[in-house]
């Protein structure tokens, strides 16, 4: 399969590109610099790249992108510095998801692509009327109006949900939410729940990032997992027993 990755050097999207080689994938990522990547990595035949901005890419350098890919992920964040959190683009993920979604749209391709997302817990499944406290709808209406990330993740995944739509003949989607996100060297166990099963803010669980690139990749490659989650929104968190909605640790 050939599969496009959005912030390939993330700490999430290198895991992920790690995930998708290893599984045997042809992957183009664009990433904003190749700094922080291995030379392992760079060497590697099945990965091409690009060095730029998702948002500075023109249309027709993204068409080139997307053309004859089944799958595109985006691992887009904002950096957790003052300029990275409160400073522009202010919109990112959300408008990488429109700008990819309108040229698949644009190029009518015989199959629906595969758009996987990086969300979090924090966002609510509307088609769910997921139950949330009073408290933590206080605290994430704040978020959402005085830390720009969270409205941006907000509004990336609504549109998917509602613009995209589950009946979209060229594009299928799902959205990945983990919780508090960590580092860990290896897959290990994780459970996979169609709504959060804590509190993201008084309770919050962890997720690794590694897990959170193995899920992505079974995803794209796995047609059961995928129909399994196909727009949908599944919380993933690390754990040591199994989730019932879902087989664990789908891994490679």
């Amino acid at each position: 399969m050939k599969v496009l990755v959005l912030g390939g050097t993330g700490a999430t999207g290198k895991q992920l590109l790690d995930q998708l080689l290893d599984r045997g994938h042809e992957v183009h990522a664009v990433v904003r610099s190749t700094t922080s990547l291995t030379d392992e990595l760079i060497k590697n035949d099945n990965l091409s790249l690009t060095e730029a901005s998702v948002l500075d890419l023109d249309q027709s350098k993204l068409q080139e992108l997307v053309s004859g890919c089944d799958a595109v992920a985006s691992c887009l964040g904002h950096n957790l510095s003052l300029r990275g959190i409160f400073g522009p683009p202010y919109r990112l993920v959300t408008e990488a998801a429109r700008r990819v979604c309108s040229v698949v749209q644009n190029s009518k391709s015989s199959r629906p692509l595969k758009f996987v997302l990086m969300n979090t817990t924090g966002n609510r499944n509307r088609d769910l009327n997921e139950p949330v406290s009073f408290a933590q709808r206080c605290i994430v209406g704040l978020l959402r109006y005085l830390v720009p990330p969270h409205a941006d993740n907000e509004d990336a995944a609504e549109y998917l949900r509602s613009t995209i739509g589950q009946s979209n003949d060229q594009i299928e989607w799902v959205v990945v939410r983990p919780d508090s996100l960590i580092n860990e060297s290896s897959v290990s166990p994780y459970s996979l729940h169609a709504s959060p099963t804590r509190s993201a803010i008084f309770d919050a669980g962890k997720t690794s990032r590694i897990n959170v690139a193995n899920f992505i990749a079974a995803l794209i490659d796995t047609d059961d997992l995928w129909q399994t989650w196909k727009g949908k929104m599944p919380v993933i968190y690390n754990s040591t027993t199994s989730s019932p909605d879902a087989p664990e640790s789908p891994q490679s």
